[in-house]
């Protein structure tokens, strides 16, 4: 069996070294760090989780704390799992998933919270653990999120080079930051060429857009694009311009926002604006660990750049 005195021997430092970068890596330089990580590397050296944990004061758990839906976004947050929990593993650390009932039972080391809306931040205060927010907010807790006018603004764009003459945005029906991001994106692509506006919104269902364009079919001249804030609108205006014999992409055009699972199986393929939940999910650990290392001092907000991605639904 692999020992510590084994890791410090093959690194040449000592075993308070090796203990030190185990415990608190915060206090140890980083070409030490690689040193001593490299040493557990080659010889399998696996740290006693409970013990460090123990010696630090800490339960290494992380608790996830979902306020949206789960329904209306999957498959979004399971990429969003992904990211955080592949990068809590490479520290030892697990990760709960939480509900508003039973968020404070149980010990843990600090909360990532995702769906804030602005009625939550009333009971949010009460967490003493440090805390990350996905997601935009602001009362001044540490964020990661997409820049969302940024991606609305291109896909926006993208559909006014593309020849469209008409453009509807299709938002989701809440007063947030991320929502209300998103439209300014559309309204500033929209005035830099004069164009004028249209907006709509609905709960984040497919069935709502394409009940809107069943309804309203008729109203839409063609050469009309929809940018929609989110696939799932964007799915539903596409379904129901299909069933109205509507050509997509001749006709109209149609655009999503997230590029997560949705956009793939669409026909015809979806045009959206991809966020990095993944990588997303990873920083939001990698800001909360920091937190937890440095005591609860601020990580700042970290912007991730969406990315238009061109498929069939628009020309």
């Amino acid at each position: 069996m692999v020992t510590l005195a084994d890791v410090a021997k093959k690194a040449n430092v000592s075993k308070m070294t090796v203990s030190r970068v185990i415990n608190n890596p915060e206090k140890v330089t980083d070409e030490l760090k690689q040193l001593v990580f490299q040493a557990m590397k080659e010889l399998d050296y696996k740290p006693n989780v409970a013990a460090k944990a123990l010696a630090n004061n800490r339960t290494h758990i992380i608790k996830l704390f979902i306020l949206e839906e789960m329904d209306t976004t999957e498959p979004y947050y399971m990429n969003l799992l992904m990211g955080i929990s592949k990068e809590l593993d490479k520290h030892q650390y697990s990760l709960q998933l939480v509900t508003e009932n039973g968020f404070d039972i149980g010990l843990c080391d600090g909360y990532i919270i995702t769906g804030m809306r602005d009625k939550d931040y009333e009971w949010i205060h009460r967490i003493e653990n440090p805390i990350i927010l996905f997601g935009e907010n602001k009362y001044g807790y540490d964020f990661v999120d997409t820049d969302n006018q940024r991606g609305t603004y291109l896909s926006t764009k993208h559909v006014l080079e593309r020849g469209y003459e008409q453009i509807v945005y299709v938002g989701i029906d809440v007063d947030e930051p991320f929502e209300i991001s998103r439209e300014a994106g559309y309204l500033q692509a929209m005035r830099e060429k004069n164009k004028e506006t249209k907006i709509v919104r609905f709960q984040n269902r497919s069935r709502y857009s394409a009940g809107y364009i069943e309804e309203y079919f008729d109203s839409f001249e063609k050469n009309t694009a929809f940018v929609c804030s989110s696939d799932r609108l964007a799915f539903g205006i596409i379904r129901g311009l299909l069933g109205k014999e509507g050509k997509v992409p001749e006709e109209f055009g149609v655009v999503g926002f997230d590029g997560v699972f949705l956009d793939q199986i669409a026909y015809p393929r979806l045009t959206t604006v991809k966020q990095s939940v993944i990588d997303m999910g990873r920083t939001c650990a990698k800001m909360l660990l920091k937190k937890i290392d440095e005591e609860g001092v601020s990580q700042g907000n970290n912007w991730f750049e969406p990315e238009l991605i061109v498929r069939g639904s628009t020309r």
